[in-house]
This record gives structure tokens, C-alpha cells and sequence, in this order.
């Protein structure tokens, strides 16, 4: 993928960053007809932003050295003249209660759009970015990148993957959790191992299913690790170390040795990023655990891990795709579809959205003298409500509008388009106003309705926030004076409940009621329990 010689002029110039709990990762690079890529720069920032451990909130210097690091890359990103950014953030953010304010200030004071993406996405990721860096056969392997808020586990081969999962075991959330003593004591790494032989029994079981005798590791801990195991044993890894190979025995030498080092002593080790010299050591355990127990013999190291995935996956989505021209008899549904393949639209988000959107409006249908004609409206709306990116990211819902408006949709009236497009235009920002001047000669029942229409999309669009369909599915309580919405999530579900906090000011506006949400999800530890997590007011 880097060879430089006699390639064809790219395609695009994009940038994948990767937004940890320790460090900000960004590499920039140039994409090809068939799918290859180059690399053109790189940047990482060390960021730490759980200094104090995994907590309910980021500090407010935390947030400070975030957007600090995001304007860095920004410069980079547009001294490169990089078309389009990719930001992904992972566990300390999407975990957060304010990780939505985060995201919000990057994107207001940066320029960046962020999303946070669900951990077993991020697993799955971070396993095409292994199977893509490193030579794999049928043989499965366990691959494992430690992070600071969590590890990603994908068990797999060079065809499939049978297991992917995050677990929230990153090395600054168990330091915080574990770890007071330095050199950590010998109480403290027997509570390490009971802690991972709980959360990895089901892991452990599929390992031994699948005769798994490797490890491969990415990211940061495990990069260290290899570049101390290196030196050591004088392995060739000067120019990289992608595909270095070390065996269970060199580690366990290694371990010996490094684990008994006070924090002083470890930071005299060159291979040992500084950042990490008070948090490795869970990764040490960890990696100790697995392979004894899981009877690992071996261990590579990958150096691609979530931002290669990130590439990879766009490059997936935006190869020339088979003639799509949609058959639909109907010309209203054609020529909608028509529209969204112009402009490149954010197809799983936007069918995401609009589910959920029809799934407000059957409930809400009678309560807000709606008619069935206005279902088909909303979902049309839905479908198109972020079109506006194909102009610009800035202004995107005021772009959507003009689109919509100018697209000479087939099977529509005037009335119904006008609906459509000013529906899309409100599922952010300001709500419909009569200082607005298109909506203001809009006819009264065209106002009312899409005043109706868009409280839902904003509440809809709002709980997918992140835009990788966290919300698997939600249940409505519709009360006398209140509206309770039973979230079940895939992932941590704070950014999802912000995104539709914010947004649903309207909707209780023309339903007369508050809106409450809950998180009816299954804890690692517990049964399954509800815990209400914001209410707005």
C-alpha cells in the first residue's frame, strides 16, 4: 500500500483521527483509483484525558488540551490540503456525560465533526486494520489493542472474524481503579488478575474453542512492549514494528524485570512513551494473564489499529459502486433516491434517523391531528434531512433546504416539497420562526405541519447523535403530562441522551409535556437494570 512507484493521481486526500483516552492519533492520507492508499504525514498528541481515571465527566483541562491537540491537526489537516477528516472519538469521550459538549466544542471551535463510535464498531475497525497490516492465514488469532478507557478483543483470521468486543479494562481505567502503590505491590497485581479472570471468562472460552495460540496487538501499550521487547532481545525494528514477532517466553522475561520498577526507573526506559509510564502496568498484567491462561505461544505487533480501519472502511464505502439508478415505479420514491445518491448522502444515519422518526409518528399520530399522507413526508424528510453536506459541513441544514427546494422532485406539489424541505431545514439549530422568510409564506396548515414534522425528526436526529446507530431500538410511554423514552443502547448511551436533550424542546412544545429518557441497558456487572439518566424540564 506504500510503494510510491509509477501509482496513478489520487483520488482524494483524506485524514482519519483517532480520539483516545490517552493520545490523539491523525494520519493523513492520499487514496487511489483501486483502492490503495499512501501515507502523507502524521501526528500524534499526547492528551491524557482521564488524568484523574476513568470519571463520569472530562475536566475542564482535559477539554483544553483536546481542542488544543484538534487545532494542531486542524493546521496540518489544512496545510496538507486535506479534503475530507474523519474524527472517531472512543471510550473516555463517549463515556462522559459532557462528552457531547466536548464534541460540540470541537466542531464549533475547530472545524472537526466528531463522532463517537460505538466500542464493538471500534472492534471491528481496529480487526480490519490488523488483518490489513499483517499476514494472517486460516489460522485464528486473538487480536488485542489496549487502550486507556477500554480493550477491543477480535478473534478472527484472515477471512472472518468470529468474536469482537470492547471492554472498558484500558489500562488508565484500571490504573485509577488498581493501582496505588509504586512499584505496584504484589496485593494489587492479585487483584488485577482476579479482575481480568471475571471480565474474560467469555473471551477465554473462545479461545481455547478456536485453538488460538497467537496474540497480535495494536496501539500504544502494546507498541511499547514490543519496542522494550526489541531492544532487548535485539530484534530487527528500527524502520517499523509491524509484523515484529516475539515469543511468550521473551515477554515473561520482560515482565520479570520491568514489573518491580518504580516510576523513576521506567522513565529512563527510551521505548516507554512518557505519557504512559504511570498507567503501563495493568497492560503488563493484562498481557501476563492472557497468555498464561489463554496458553498463548506467540505475539505480534500491528502498527495500524483504529485510524487504518477508519481508511479502510471509508475506501469500502466510496468505491464505484454497481449502477444504482433506482427501479422504483413510483416516481416520488425515485426521484427522492435519485437526490440522495447525487449528494453523497450518510445512507445508515439517515435511514437510522428516519426509522425512528416513523416510529414517533405512529405514536404521536392521533395526539397531533396528523395524517397518514404526512407519514410519507417525514420519512422523505428524514431520508434527506443532511443532504446539506454535499455543499458544505457549515450551514449544512440552511443547504439542505435549497437542495430539496431546487431539486425538481417528480410526484411532489409545491406544498408537499416546501413540507419536505423545511422539515430537513429544522432538524438543527433555530426552530421554525416566522422571522424566517420562506417559512413565513408558507400557508398556516403548511407552517403547522412542519412545526409537527420537525419537533420529531430533531428529536429522532438527536438520538443518533454519534451517527452509528447506538440506539438499537426505544420504547415510548405516552402519560398525561409526560413523555418517558426507554433507550436501549449498544454502547454507552450519554452522547445519544445529550444529542436528544438538546433537541427536544419543540417536541414538548406542540405535545404540551416533558420529555424524560432513560438507559434501559445491561451493565457488565449486573443484571439488567434501568437507570434514568437526564431529564429535561
Amino acid at each position: 500500500m506504500e510503494n510510491n512507484s509509477q501509482l496513478p493521481s489520487p483520488t482524494k486526500r483524506i485524514a482519519a483521527i483517532d480520539l483516545g483516552t490517552n493520545s490523539f492519533h491523525a494520519v493523513l492520507v492520499d487514496i487511489y483509483p483501486d483502492g490503495s492508499f499512501r501515507t502523507i504525514d502524521k501526528l500524534k498528541e499526547m492528551v491524557i484525558l482521564a488524568e484523574r481515571g476513568m470519571e463520569n465527566r472530562l475536566s475542564e483541562a482535559a477539554m483544553e488540551r483536546g481542542l488544543e491537540a484538534m487545532k494542531r491537526i486542524k493546521f496540518l489537516c489544512d496545510s496538507q490540503q486535506v479534503e475530507e477528516i474523519l474524527a472517531f472519538a472512543t471510550s473516555a469521550i463517549r463515556e462522559a456525560k459532557n462528552g457531547g459538549d466536548f464534541i460540540h466544542q470541537v466542531h464549533s471551535h475547530v472545524g472537526i465533526k466528531v463522532r463517537a463510535i460505538p466500542g464493538k464498531k471500534e472492534a471491528e475497525l481496529i480487526g480490519y486494520a490488523v488483518r490489513h497490516s499483517i499476514a494472517m492465514d486460516k489460522e485464528m488469532v486473538l487480536m488485542v489493542d489496549i487502550g486507556g478507557g477500554s480493550v477491543e478483543f477480535i478473534i478472527g483470521n484472515n477471512e472472518e472474524f468470529v468474536y469482537r468486543n470492547s471492554l472498558k479494562q484500558g489500562v488508565a481505567r484500571m490504573s485509577a481503579k488498581f493501582v496505588t502503590t509504586d512499584p505496584i505491590e504484589k496485593k494489587e497485581k492479585k487483584a488485577l488478575k482476579k479482575h481480568f479472570k471475571k471480565k474474560l471468562k467469555e473471551i477465554k472460552s473462545i479461545v481455547k474453542e478456536y485453538k488460538v495460540k497467537t496474540i497480535i496487538g495494536s496501539s500504544g501499550t502494546m507498541e511499547n512492549i514490543g519496542a522494550m521487547i526489541a531492544r532487548r532481545n535485539s530484534h530487527t525494528a528500527d524502520m517499523t514494528l509491524n509484523e515484529l514477532s516475539f515469543k511468550a517466553e521473551e515477554f515473561n522475561s520482560l515482565y520479570s524485570d520491568f514489573i518491580g520498577l518504580t516510576g523513576k526507573e521506567r522513565a529512563k526506559i527510551s521505548e516507554l512513551d512518557e505519557k504512559r509510564i504511570d498507567i503501563i502496568n495493568p497492560g503488563m498484567v493484562l498481557l501476563k494473564y492472557m497468555i498464561k491462561k489463554f496458553e498463548i505461544e506467540q505475539i505480534k505487533i500491528s502498527e495500524a489499529a483504529l485510524r487504518d480501519g477508519m481508511i479502510l472502511d471509508f475506501i469500502n464505502k466510496e468505491r464505484p459502486k454497481l449502477d444504482l439508478v433506482a427501479n422504483f415505479p413510483d416516481p416520488r420514491k425515485r426521484s427522492i433516491h435519485e437526490l440522495l445518491r447525487k449528494c453523497n448522502w450518510m445512507e445508515e444515519h439517515s435511514r437510522h434517523v428516519a426509522g425512528m422518526a416513523l416510529q414517533f409518528f405512529d405514536q404521536f399520530k392521533a395526539d397531533l391531528n396528523l395524517e397518514e399522507g404526512d407519514r410519507e413526508l417525514l420519512e422523505y424528510a428524514s431520508l434527506m434531512h443532511d443532504i446539506g453536506y454535499y455543499i458544505s459541513y457549515r450551514k449544512h441544514h440552511k443547504h439542505a433546504l435549497y437542495i430539496i427546494r431546487h431539486a425538481d422532485l417528480r410526484g411532489f406539489n409545491e406544498h408537499e416539497i416546501n413540507i419536505m424541505a423545511h422539515v430537513a431545514r429544522y432538524h438543527r439549530r433555530s426552530t421554525p420562526a416566522k422571522r424566517h422568510f420562506l417559512y413565513r409564506n408558507l400557508s398556516k396548515p403548511v407552517r403547522k405541519k412542519v412545526k409537527k414534522l420537525s419537533a420529531i425528526l430533531r428529536i429522532a436526529d438527536g438520538l443518533d447523535r454519534s451517527h452509528y446507530q447506538n440506539v438499537q431500538q426505544f420504547e415510548i410511554e405516552n402519560g398525561k403530562s409526560k413523555i418517558r423514552l426507554l433507550l436501549t443502547t449498544l454502547g454507552d448511551p450519554e452522547l445519544e441522551i445529550w444529542g436528544a436533550t438538546r433537541k427536544s424542546d419543540l417536541f414538548q412544545e406542540i405535545t404540551g409535556k416533558t420529555v424524560e429518557i432513560y438507559a434501559v441497558n445491561e451493565e457488565e456487572d449486573e443484571s439488567k437494570t434501568t437507570e434514568k439518566l437526564s431529564t429535561t424540564n
